[in-house]
């Protein structure tokens, strides 16, 4: 019987749902968008880049000028000069030929430019996010799931990659076109551009209507989608249990579940949207085909020319087209908002835990003693209960010493305080004599070296598992962690040797050879105090000795806080504390305690007993 076999003791409380604090209202719900203004966080990065911006401001206005200028006024100029004059006309051709080539030429460099923004900008913002969440504390990965976190960075990006490197660009186009197109109707006939002008607020209210919809409709859609890619990866994460318990049924109706609550909020958005359209390209297009009307009587008066109708035609159609296509553009610029929105909150998430102005340095060469005095803390989540309440122990340099109890009595705790994850609420830690609130966290890290108690292994070759306790290690060094560790000759095995792909979180490796890579990369680290969440309960016989032998290597000459789940492995503590509730209830050596009578007493008859009859 193991003490401490239960995962839910590792003092982390269960977590809601993604943004637990970000964003919300009473109800919990996620508040909306209402404004683009979130893209303005999009505009900061790109100007990081002014040439590229410049050079594809210039193609966009050159080719929206060539649109909404240049091509209808060389119609105008085909219908009114070159109609019955067979010498000039091929000159007027030969000029529309030219500005077709201008357009082509300027679109390909817009759409360069544009695309290598979008790109280089979701890349910059992706590089900004990661960086910000890796200064963040634990506490709030508490409050927000990771996986939906990672959803986040790639769904919203995605999003963020379409708005720059499509949707902006088309819309600062239309917009362009429109204002262009619209001062040259009026040049062309003003009494005809007027009533179109006039026209304008008729199209403007239903935008703002559609458009609220569409905001709320389009966030509650993002959130969905991210719901699906956060259970797709608890699932393949979960394989084997979810086919061990034979539950591919219960998943697959749950994921379907989740995907047709995505496609009926999709189903919305996209109704919306389309009805959205069909208003409005009904009353632009109306609109001008009723002027148009006005203006072929306006020629058979002779009042203006052919080819300025002509002219007045192509424009309209540009103009409507801008204005057309700013409607269909305008509610994924508002989804482009909501992604910066919430990619923008976790830019300005502040870590809990930072250095001090002036952090005292620790003292050097370290030592290796902590302290904890008259500690009590409470988790973010859980502040009801305190996991640790007036809580004392010091331990000296060199000294082993070995924490024991219950389930929820508070061990992994001390490990997350030892480390300055979090900061009690009451009560000092010290290490080498220096409270931790007053030093850097990186330095009280780089004295401490951790051995969970899963090997948990990267998806990356053994080498750059290994040294990751010291990047800087020379193959020499990682040879002589790996032979300490007993775990040179599997390692000899592999096939590229310590270049060889470990797969998915070391599932290459069995559970024993994913420790002993543990414990050497704890080696590598030579830091002078080890937090050993001891690792040996769930593995064979054989694989047991091995990883208890390496530890022994590991343990020697430094300062040892051990989580002990089997007894018998901390016999040989220098001193063994007993938790429970949050507090020490007895400590002493195992053969003190084993005579007290006491909760330990009572664990280990119970654990050895176990232990015989197995």
């Amino acid at each position: 019987m193991d003490v401490d076999e239960t995962p839910p003791d590792r003092d982390e409380p269960a977590r809601p749902g993604l943004f637990g604090r970000l964003r919300k209202r009473g109800d919990g719900t996620a508040r909306p968008v209402r404004t683009l203004g979130p893209l303005r966080m999009i505009f900061r990065e790109a100007t990081n880049y002014p040439a590229q911006v410049t050079l594809a401001a210039i193609a966009l206005l050159v080719t929206a000028a060539v649109m909404s200028l240049a091509i209808p006024t060389a119609l105008k100029l085909i219908v009114d000069r070159g109609f019955g004059n067979e010498g000039d006309i091929g000159r007027w051709f030969r000029y529309l030929l030219l500005l077709v080539g201008v357009l082509g030429l300027g679109t390909a460099l817009r759409f360069y430019f544009v695309s290598w923004i979008g790109e280089r900008v979701v890349a910059d913002i992706r590089k900004k996010v990661q960086d910000n969440l890796l200064r963040l504390s634990p506490s709030f990965f508490e409050e927000n799931s990771p996986k939906e976190i990672s959803s986040r960075m790639t769904a919203d990006t995605a999003i963020i990659e379409q708005v720059v490197g499509t949707t902006l660009s088309v819309a600062i186009r239309n917009v362009i076109m429109g204002v262009l197109g619209t001062a040259y109707l009026f040049w062309l006939v003003p009494e005809l551009a007027l009533n179109l002008f006039i026209a304008i607020p008729i199209v403007i209210v239903p935008i703002a209507v559609f458009g609220s919809r569409l905001r709320n409709i389009s966030r509650t859609s993002q959130d969905r989608v991210a719901d699906v890619g956060a259970m797709v990866t608890e699932v393949l994460s979960a394989m084997k249990v979810v086919q061990a318990f034979n539950q591919e049924r219960r998943e697959h109706t749950r994921f379907g579940d989740a995907v047709e609550r995505t496609f009926a909020v999709a189903r919305r958005r996209i109704l919306i949207r389309a009805a959205m359209t069909a208003l409005l390209i009904t009353l632009i297009f109306g609109g001008i085909v009723i002027l148009l009307w006005r203006g072929a009587l306006l020629v058979t008066s002779d009042v203006i020319s052919p080819g300025t109708i002509v002219s007045f035609i192509f424009a309209g159609v540009i103009v409507a087209g801008a204005f057309g296509a700013l409607t269909e553009v305008f509610g994924d610029l508002l989804r482009g908002a909501g992604a910066a929105s919430r990619l923008n909150e976790l830019l300005d998430e502040k870590p809990v835990i930072t250095a001090p102005a002036r952090p005292e340095r620790l003292p050097d060469p370290p030592r290796g003693s902590l302290s904890f005095r008259n500690v009590t803390f409470r988790y973010p989540t859980r502040l009801e209960t305190a996991a640790l309440e007036d809580f004392s122990l010091e331990i000296e340099p060199g000294e082993t010493v070995a924490l024991v109890g219950p389930s929820g009595a508070g061990k992994s705790t001390v490990f997350q305080l030892a480390e300055r994850f979090y900061d009690p609420q009451a009560g000092t830690i010290r290490l080498d004599g220096v409270p931790l609130t007053s030093a850097d966290p990186a330095e009280i890290r780089k004295r401490i070296a951790l051995v969970p108690q899963d090997g948990v292994l990267f998806s990356a070759d053994a080498r750059d598992n290994l040294r990751y306790g010291n990047w800087d290690a020379s193959e020499e060094e990682i040879w002589d962690a790996a032979r300490a560790a007993n775990a040179e000759e599997f390692l000899h095995e592999l096939p590229q040797g310590l270049d060889t792909f470990l797969g998915e979180s070391g599932t290459r490796l069995s559970g024993g050879q994913q420790q002993r890579i543990a414990i050497a990369r704890a080696l590598l680290r030579d830091a002078p105090v080890l937090l050993l969440d001891e690792a040996t309960s769930a593995l064979d016989a054989e694989s047991e000795r091995l990883v208890q032998d390496a530890l022994e290597h590991l343990m020697q000459d430094r300062t040892t806080l051990v989580i002990a789940h089997r007894l018998a492995t901390v016999r040989a503590a220098d001193r063994i504390v007993v938790m429970e509730g949050g507090r020490i209830v007895e400590q002493g050596t195992h053969a003190e305690l084993s005579g007290r009578g006491g909760l330990y007493a009572r664990l280990a008859a119970l654990q050895f007993a176990a232990d015989e009859a197995a």
